[in-house]
């Protein structure tokens, strides 16, 4: 038990633990609908995003979750438009904003002193830096996303299976849909501090398509995504502390290595569910 417990004799591993477990919590909330509506491109192409604002807040000195926030934006809105002003799919529209945001945000970092310094922590996150105000700001994400989450349970589940009948029930998809893109937003630019903006998306969806193969009811896929992002990360931050390792980047590498586990497990147990009634017949 010693090997377990001594992580978290210290202040900042605890810190650490509280803060990216309401992070975890918040993406797997977020990340169920993201899974279930097949946004993982759109996802990722919004972790990304954030970095030109966040590099902009580092060179002219404000608030680098405003800085966030504003990318996100920007990058929502120009997908939006490259949707709607031509013929193309959104994903093209997305692709485009990908590579450009990603791009600039690095020229962005590329002009600050400490290039390498920022680009590391943007990119990847500081877990053990977790601050207690971190952590205050943590928690207030993890509360609207879980409180909105639940307020509009009924217009996001119908929008995610069936754009016409949540049309037809007048559930306003339209406005579902942008809800459900800030609420990813939010989510995102709230948890970047914690995990980084490249490792974000591993607690995003891992967890919920771990819980994808697990359970089928809605409710049960956040509940068991949830669970599944707490402990990884604190197996997360047990292993980087023992093994030396980056805390954010192993955080989000457990979540995809318990996902392809149970993916083999599922698939081992399914084949020997249909030799079992091959035989019988």
């Amino acid at each position: 038990m010693d090997w377990l417990t001594a992580p978290f004799e210290f202040a900042f591993q605890q810190r650490a633990l509280v803060g990216g477990s309401m992070a975890a919590i918040a993406l797997a909330v977020v990340g169920t609908w993201v899974v279930i509506r097949g946004m993982t491109f759109l996802g990722d192409a919004l972790v990304h995003g954030v970095i030109p604002g966040v590099a902009l807040a580092i060179l002219m000195d404000f608030n680098v979750l405003l800085g966030a926030i504003l990318a996100a934006a920007v990058m929502l809105l120009g997908i939006n438009l490259v949707h709607r002003q031509t013929t193309f799919s959104e994903d093209t529209g997305i692709g485009l904003l990908f590579v450009g945001m990603l791009g600039l945000g690095v020229i962005l970092i590329s002009r600050t002193a400490s290039y390498t310094g920022s680009l590391n922590g943007i990119l990847f996150g500081d877990a053990l830096g977790v601050t207690n105000s971190d952590v205050w700001l943590l928690g207030s994400v993890m509360c609207i996303v879980v409180v909105l989450s639940v307020l509009l349970y009924r217009p996001f589940l119908v929008l995610s299976f069936n754009d016409y009948k949540a049309q037809m029930l007048g559930m306003r998809p339209k406005f579902a849909h942008a809800a459900m893109l800030t609420l990813i937003m939010v989510t995102i630019v709230g948890s970047f501090q914690t995990v980084g903006t490249l490792l974000v998306l591993g607690l995003l969806v891992g967890p919920p398509a771990t819980a994808s193969l697990l359970v089928r009811r809605v409710p049960a896929m956040m509940a068991t995504a949830a669970l599944i992002g707490v402990l990884s990360v604190a197996a997360g931050l047990v292993i980087s502390f023992h093994a030396n390792t980056s805390g954010s980047a192993t955080m989000a590498v457990v979540p995809i290595l318990l996902f392809f586990l149970v993916l083999t497990f599922r698939s081992i147990v399914e084949r020997n569910h249909q030799q079992h009634a091959g035989e019988a017949v």
